[in-house]
């Protein structure tokens, strides 16, 4: 029988991670469990690397780990927009990315920490994602220094930057409600979205605090926060009779599949419905209507989440996270109600 680094760890009864750190010679495990762990790979001749007990160097290498399930993709714009803004400050103070696949987590020698160990990355940045894998935690609480974008890590040498989300919220209900509005909707993702979650909650609770009611029937989720998702939520709103005179949609991309629905439907935006968003992306400048829309600061996130990451990797800056402020873009998807 081949003896892996998963052998040894059932042998034990440890996790392979603990494993890894033994292999590679961190010092954040226990004695005894050290020397069970080390006992076994004895008996069982399983030899670590000469190379794997080196004091650890600086890579040069930053990883970047998409958080969420297996056939996830950094396929949203507003994520694609960070990025850019990373790549291009963290290149400048010396460092290139290693993007890590998540194709791999149904192979137990493949988790994240495992992985961002043997290539001695120097720091992570962590994007969120819809469902979040259980090994991004471990990651988390590691020894590798990580930042979360719209994700909160609470590892020692961790932080995170996200958009205030309440504040996203209460921009399109305050707007909803100078126009007049009285009937409320929302879009989302599906529950296992913490972002959506946020936003929905937020949302809840700012037409609470206007005194506004919230009506189930005209709060629905997508799959996702693309647009055939919030083309189809859309729709089953309208073909249920159940159209509320505003929406808000949890990112630019939902909306837009709202509004494709609310004008094959023989509908106007805003006259029947109005819309806003949620990223501002560029194409929201482009559809028709052009899309009032609730802006993140992607160039900001990306900028801090580098900065942040470079000082937790130099060792000056202690875990810390930092809430970037939204702003409201007014275009013609939300008008004045009865106009």
């Amino acid at each position: 029988m081949k003896i892996t680094i998963k052998t040894i760890a059932e042998l034990a009864g440890v996790s392979v991670s603990t494993v890894s750190k033994i292999v590679n010679n961190y010092d954040d495990v226990g004695t005894e469990t050290r020397e069970r762990v080390l006992r076994i790979m004895e008996e069982h001749g399983y030899a670590a690397s000469n190379a794997s007990k080196a004091p650890k160097r600086k890579s040069q290498l930053v990883g970047v780990v998409y958080a969420g399930k297996i056939n996830a993709e950094f396929n949203h714009l507003f994520f694609v927009d960070v990025i850019n803004a990373f790549k291009k400050r963290i290149g400048l103070l010396g460092y290139d990315l290693l993007f890590f696949s998540n194709e791999r987590l149904d192979d137990s020698e493949g988790d994240y920490l495992s992985r961002c160990r043997h290539y001695q990355v120097d720091g992570c940045i962590i994007i969120s994602g819809d469902e979040i894998d259980s090994g991004i935690g471990e990651l988390d609480q590691s020894e590798i220094p990580c930042i979360g974008i719209d994700l909160e890590l609470t590892g020692n040498r961790s932080g995170y930057v996200m958009s205030d989300n309440s504040h996203i919220s209460n921009r399109a209900v305050e707007h909803f409600y100078l126009q007049g509005y009285k009937e409320f909707g929302f879009i989302g993702c599906s529950g296992t979205s913490r972002i959506s979650q946020f936003r929905e909650q937020s949302y809840r609770e700012a037409l609470q605090r206007y005194g506004l009611p919230v009506t189930e029937a005209f709060f629905r989720n997508g799959s996702d926060f693309f647009e055939h998702s919030g083309y189809e939520a859309m729709l089953g709103m309208i073909e249920a009779g159940q159209v509320p005179r505003a929406v808000f949609a949890a990112s630019d991309l939902l909306a837009i599949g709202a509004i494709r629905a609310i004008r094959e439907k023989g509908l106007n935006v805003p006259g029947d419905v109005a819309v806003i968003g949620c990223d501002d992306i560029e194409a929201c400048q482009y559809v028709t209507p052009p899309l009032t829309t609730v802006r993140q600061d992607k160039e900001k996130i990306g900028l801090l989440a580098a900065l942040m990451l470079y000082d937790l990797m130099n060792g000056q800056l202690q875990s810390s996270s930092v809430m970037v402020a939204p702003e409201l873009i007014v275009r013609q998807s939300c008008g004045a109600a009865g106009s």
